[in-house]
């Protein structure tokens, strides 16, 4: 009686192979965030101050200012990652240039969304 022995290794191998995601999945993320992004703009900023004196009103500005600085946030890394992403570093200099464009692209893009507020 001889039986198959699996190969154990090879199929955890094929079961844990990384998996590329859809082209469209970060274009889709993208816009998912900047309408959040200006759904809690708006929400922001058409909040009349005469209501903030009553605690029970804090609840949808809070919300809001939670949401989109956390959607803002998303957005800026994944536009910042984007670009890094384009052009790896190939050595210590490059890694040093790679930063400095990185923090350059994170300033563009937080002043980009932010706008004249």
């Amino acid at each position: 009686m001889t039986e198959a022995v699996p190969n154990f290794e090879g199929l955890l191998r094929e079961a844990l192979a990384p998996v590329e995601p859809p082209a469209e999945l970060a274009a889709r993320l993208e816009g998912a965030l900047q309408s959040i992004t200006e759904m809690a703009a708006d929400e922001l900023e058409a909040w009349e101050l005469s209501a903030m004196r009553d605690p029970r009103n804090w609840v949808r500005p809070a919300a809001a200012l939670a949401a989109g600085g956390a959607a803002a946030t998303a957005l800026v890394v994944l536009r910042a990652r984007h670009r890094a992403a384009a052009s790896p570093p190939r050595n210590i200099a490059g890694v040093r240039k790679a930063a400095g464009r990185t923090l350059e692209d994170l300033e563009r893009e937080t002043r980009r969304l932010l706008g004249d507020r």
